[in-house]
């Protein structure tokens, strides 16, 4: 404090310089609405009136309808993923937000926005609610080494991490993707899994931590076959862990 009396400033006004250097910043680099461009917001007024909430779900072992996104009973083994919970749909204005997120300009700062909607989403869900109770973490799903540094980050941790604030839930990045797989958008369902096999392992420095929960949340952006999911629940399952369910901001 007596540094900063010496120099002839006080907190207030440095709180006020940075304001003003925020403020520049934003006249430089003014937001916009990712649908119709209008300045102001990466999503305006009018727009926000084309973000669609999932209210149904879906078995993602026979992409059949599912009561709550439960895997069904018939499609289970010791391996499966439990189910699904999925905030919005995957078109449209949701489509544009997640992808200026995820590619480029790499928009890391609509992760805001996007757990607003991820968290509000989910909190109507009875059954995910309900499953809060239990001791939980929420790992996302891990970038391979070269794709994370051309982006910079991982928009899933990304995602975990503000989710994990609303929640109240511990995050723990303890999946490393060891296989570079190709995208899987064009790929049926079964080469989507075959894309993705052996795709993951547990950090070894977290394996004791993770298997001190009794169920986790898998964090990604968007679940389509639900092949990425499936594949991530099998190495925790066959880790030892009772409950694994996927979380995703949106269902394509």
């Amino acid at each position: 404090m007596r540094l900063l009396q010496s120099a002839n400033y006080t907190i207030p006004t440095l709180l006020s310089a940075t304001l003003l250097a925020m403020g520049f910043l934003d006249f430089l680099f003014p937001k916009a609405c990712i649908n119709c461009r209008k300045f102001g917001s990466y999503l305006c007024s009018n727009c926000f009136a084309y973000v669609v909430f999932v209210d149904t779900g879906f078995c993602v072992a026979c992409q059949r309808a599912a009561i709550g996104g439960l895997t069904h009973p018939s499609c289970k083994t010791s391996f499966t993923i439990d189910g699904v919970f999925s905030s919005l749909a995957y078109k449209g204005v949701v489509k544009k937000l997640i992808y200026k997120f995820k590619y480029k300009p790499y928009l890391a700062n609509l992760r805001d926005l996007l757990t607003d909607f991820f968290y509000e989403g989910l909190i109507q869900k009875e059954i995910f609610y309900s499953l809060l109770k239990d001791k939980s973490i929420l790992v996302p799903i891990p970038l391979y080494a070269n794709k994370l540094k051309k982006r910079g980050y991982n928009q899933s941790l990304l995602l975990a991490e503000k989710l994990g604030q609303k929640l109240d839930i511990k995050v723990l990045d303890g999946l490393k993707r060891i296989k570079n797989t190709k995208t899987q958008v064009g790929l049926s369902q079964k080469e989507r899994a075959e894309n993705i096999k052996n795709a993951f392992v547990i950090k070894e420095k977290y394996s004791r931590q993770i298997k001190g929960f009794k169920q986790v949340f898998l964090v990604d952006d968007v679940v389509t076959s639900g092949a990425t999911l499936r594949e991530a629940a099998k190495i925790l399952k066959k880790a030892g862990i009772r409950k694994v369910w996927g979380v995703t901001l949106a269902h394509g």
